[in-house]
């Protein structure tokens, strides 16, 4: 009989939702101050996508979330959270499934299970045929697909996802999009999904939080309640995508002129997801 250990493993496994509450959290490095009184609630199974412009603290609310830093004045509580950073991260000298199993690795699965679990997804993010292939003999879309099987093999409550299809081609990052929203359907996770990607917030999230630039505050939470699936061209979503970028281009963030041009400022100072490039 196998152990519990080496027993197939399905995943994303089901955990049990968690909930994240965020009271009046300040953040400096030194003399910049990335976060301003930030107060948010998610609730357990909710999915809340984090928008605004590079720099302004989203990467540092993750981070917090995590248990990685400490708040320099407020409080975070959550349940155990997976962070997805910006940068891949994966270790250079294991394979692509390898490195997709390694959260289960660490939390005791056999290594036979471990490749089974994440080679049942292998084709379903366009990674088949790549199993044995280094960190760097992929590209760097195949890169980020590897990290985003990782996070959710991990069977954390709480997803923390730091622009996790950013690297990634139009037709690719549409099609996860979609994987992942069924995906949190079978097996529901609270989700922070911090993206620059306006659209990619409405189709995917319940609620979307715009922050104003450094120091990042919230400046207006949007409801999403429409049902699932969701297309880019129904009307619902192209008008709350309208309404979010209204409020990310309007005075009172501080995003005065071009929003798209606002959405690439330099990342936050001393952020370990800071982005170095695509």
């Amino acid at each position: 009989m196998q152990s519990e250990a080496e027993a197939p493993v399905a995943g994303p496994r089901y955990v049990e939702a968690a909930s994240v509450e965020i009271d009046g959290v300040e953040v400096s490095y030194g003399a910049v101050e990335a976060l301003r009184g930030v107060t948010l609630r998610v609730a357990p199974g909710e999915i809340v996508a984090v928008v605004g412009p590079s720099g302004c603290g989203k990467s540092t609310l993750l981070e917090l979330v995590c248990g990685l830093i400490a708040p320099d004045a407020g409080r975070v509580r959550a349940g155990a959270a997976a962070l997805m950073p910006q940068r891949d991260a994966l270790l250079p000298w294991l394979s692509a499934l390898d490195n997709a199993g390694l959260a289960l690795r660490v939390a005791g699965v056999s290594r036979a299970a471990a490749r089974a679990a994440a080679h049942e997804h292998f084709a379903a993010f366009g990674l088949e045929g790549f199993e044995r292939a280094r960190p760097a003999a992929l590209s760097g879309g195949m890169r980020q697909r590897v990290a985003f099987l990782r996070t959710l093999l991990a069977g954390r409550p709480v997803l923390c996802l730091d622009e996790p299809f950013g690297a990634l081609d139009a037709l690719t990052r549409l099609q996860l999009q979609r994987w992942l929203a069924r995906a949190l359907e079978r097996e529901p996770r609270t989700v922070l999904l911090v993206t620059h990607d306006v659209e990619e917030a409405v189709l995917l999230a319940d609620r979307v939080a715009l922050l104003s630039p450094r120091p990042g505050r919230i400046v207006s939470l949007l409801d999403v309640p429409l049902p699932r699936p969701r297309a880019r061209d129904d009307r619902a979503v192209v008008e709350l995508r309208e309404r979010a970028l209204e409020v990310l281009g309007s005075d009172e963030t501080g995003l005065a002129g071009p929003t798209t041009a606002a959405l690439t400022e330099p990342d936050e100072p001393g952020s370990a997801g800071s982005e170095g490039g695509p």
